[in-house]
């Protein structure tokens, strides 16, 4: 749905500008969420690759940490 140049004019000045800042308020959101899921990826390869005895000291046993890591990294 494009606007024509004289529907542009017609409308207020602060209409106009706040569609360009909910859009990049909507794009900083995506970025921070797929940094976030990505941030838990990083979290869950390192958390695979500890000994038991590593895991014995954040409180983790092997069988807890590889359901952690079978989560998908999207969507939890």
């Amino acid at each position: 749905m494009a606007l024509e140049l004289s529907e542009i004019l017609e409308m207020p000045r602060d209409i106009v500008q706040s569609k360009p800042r909910g859009t990049a308020r909507w794009g900083r959101w995506l970025l921070a969420a797929v940094a976030h899921r990505l941030e838990k990826r990083r979290s869950r390869r390192a958390l695979s690759e500890l000994t038991d005895n590593e895991l014995c000291d954040v409180g983790l046993t092997r069988a807890q940490a590889k359901a952690e890591t079978a989560k998908s990294w999207f969507w939890c």
